[in-house]
């Protein structure tokens, strides 16, 4: 056995060795780093959390801790001061570098690495062979001459050494790594950052000062917070049904200020037979929704899918195909304007080509250009899958994701975008659901998760997958794709036909009243109390000793984008 592998083993020991002694001792909880750049740059960022379980994560001690994977070569190189290593001589795919690590059953793994190619630029892969298959930590397109950040993250079904190495179909490249890091957190933990993160993005600390009304200040009065209304958009999906179901309409609003129609305001909805639109489905849903102050997002102008085209659609020559497309955006959206809060534009372009096939790969710019032209105020989403579900699915990974946004972007010159995630989970992959939101995040452009449902344990996993959306700070809302329908749901459905909940309908109820927040206290000897609520709409009642008749009360707002840290709230009672 050669050095460098007995030195391999020592480590991993220590590393086993250390998680046993410390699993129960109560420590400082490692905070989350939600620090991710979509930005090339000349030098790249200290490795996260110092490397965590990474040995020589900054390859300052040449290439200690570290092997070939494959038949690559292996070396140190320095640049500017910097030191990385680099894989060469490639003639296979995962030709590269390579690092033994433990891995725990029960841990979750977030993950980053800087990459760069010896030219032009290639996708690279994080993989972790474990002995029960391979796992896809995350990708990066990486390029020529500067450093690109990759962000992943995983969990693994039994614990056990894995041997983490990196891949690139182009074998032309050599492939350039810096700064790794590998970060294992407990649930109890990785909880506690979503806790921490609440407190944050969802919460404003609020203080209010109860006065007579000469001006003095009120000590011991009660004060009382009720939250009326939540800040943060949460809503589901809806079908034509609930305008003649009253079950259906009580269940509904009595959770839910936002939603998603289905399937009323797609083409092969308003447009079945060429030249006949109607929108008298759409327009009574709408008017519903307005009457009780329900948000509604604009779902979708176009759909990709080839499977989900009506047949005159697919029967247009080119020309004739794209004056429809003209009319459908015109139709559409003049019609709409003003009354949804968001336009899916183009829905799972990224998987499917229907419109770019035929009309030529400017179809999706030209189509946000037309929109955004007719509609200047509401932001305008992609929305497509398995970027933030499905770490298998290379097709769509938050780095394919954002090139296609870029593309989207640089072509139509629009800016006012948005990315939708739809959130179609099987088993939730959690640090990869959170590194993926934490790359898109750093784009700025508001994020949805359009369309949550979940397969297997369901109520376990929408469990996970909605705390994890709600407390990201780079999360704007939640629609759940869980609503019910005559003809059955999607994969989900949180109620019965009588409109009785099913287990993950109380999932949803639970994580509600969670979100909500009522408190009760006391003010202090100067008339102040203090206290953390999350965003929304409250109603205040506050009772004192002079207040013969009944308590004052009054209604407020904390949102989000008020900063109430600095201001006191004077209530006159």
């Amino acid at each position: 056995m050669g050095r460098l592998q007995k030195f391999n083993n020592i480590v991993l020991l220590l590393q086993l060795l250390c998680s046993l002694l410390f699993a129960g001792s109560k420590v400082d909880v490692v905070p989350y780093d939600y620090t991710a750049t979509i930005e090339c740059l000349a030098e790249p960022y200290k490795p996260q959390y110092n490397g965590g379980i990474i040995v020589n994560s900054e390859f300052n001690e040449a290439i200690k801790g570290w092997s070939t994977f494959g038949n690559a070569k292996i070396e140190q190189k320095e640049s500017r001061g910097n030191k990385y290593i680099v894989a060469h001589s490639r003639n296979q795919s995962h030709d590269s570098l390579s690092q033994e690590v433990y891995l725990e059953k029960d841990r979750l793994y977030t993950f980053s690495a800087w990459l760069q190619v010896s030219h032009g630029e290639a996708l690279v892969t994080a993989v972790f062979k474990t002995t029960s298959g391979s796992i896809l930590a995350g990708a990066i397109t990486a390029e020529a001459n500067c450093w690109s950040m990759l962000k992943g993250g995983l969990t693994v079904n039994v614990s056990g050494m894995a041997q983490l190495y990196f891949e690139s179909k182009n074998t032309s490249v050599e492939i350039w790594v810096d700064n790794i890091s590998l970060q294992p957190f407990t649930e109890k933990e990785w909880k506690s950052h979503q806790d921490q993160s609440i407190e944050k993005a969802r919460k404003s600390k609020v203080k209010v000062q109860a006065i007579d009304k000469k001006g003095n200040p009120v000590p011991n009065a009660t004060i009382f917070f009720e939250q009326k209304s939540l800040g943060f958009p949460f809503g589901c999906a809806i079908d034509n049904s609930i305008l003649t179901n009253q079950a259906y309409q009580n269940w509904f609003l009595s959770r839910f200020k936002y939603a998603t129609f289905g399937n009323e305001m797609k083409w092969a909805s308003t447009e079945y037979t060429q030249g006949k639109e109607d929108y008298s489905v759409a327009d009574a849903m709408l008017r519903f929704t307005s009457q009780h102050g329900v948000s509604v997002r604009g779902h979708n102008i176009f759909w990709e899918d080839p499977n989900f085209q009506v047949p005159w659609v697919k029967s247009l020559s080119p020309a004739n195909l794209y004056k429809a497309v003209e009319k459908r955006v015109s139709s559409l959206v003049h019609r709409y304007r003003g009354k949804v809060i968001a336009w899916d534009v183009v829905n799972e372009n990224i998987h499917f080509n229907f419109f770019e096939s035929r009309l030529g790969p400017g179809f999706s710019s030209d189509v946000f250009k037309k929109t955004h032209s007719i509609d200047r105020r509401t932001p305008l989403f992609l929305n497509d899958f398995n970027t933030i579900e499905n770490n298998r699915d290379t097709t769509s990974l938050p780095d394919k994701y954002l090139q296609r946004l870029r593309d989207i972007q640089k072509y139509s010159g629009v800016y006012n975008l948005g990315i939708g995630l739809q959130g179609h989970f099987g088993t939730p992959n959690l640090p990869f659901m959170r590194a993926g939101i934490d790359y898109l995040g750093s784009t700025n452009f508001p994020i949805w998760l359009t369309e949550v449902d979940v397969n297997g344990d369901q109520p376990t996993y929408l469990d996970q997958v909605l705390r994890e959306g709600h407390s990201h700070p780079k999360v704007r809302g939640i629609i759940v794709w869980g609503g019910w329908s005559p003809n059955g749901c999607f994969r989900m459905c949180l109620t019965d036909s009588n409109f009785k909940n099913l287990a993950v309908g109380d999932v949803v109820d639970k994580l509600l009243r969670e979100w909500k927040f009522s408190t009760i206290g006391k003010t202090d000897a100067n008339g102040f109390f203090e206290t953390s609520l999350f965003h929304g709409e409250y109603q205040v009642k506050i009772g004192h000793s002079t207040l013969t008749n009944s308590s004052f009360v009054k209604t407020f707002k904390v949102t989000p984008t008020e900063d109430l840290q600095d201001k006191t709230l004077v209530f006159q009672i």
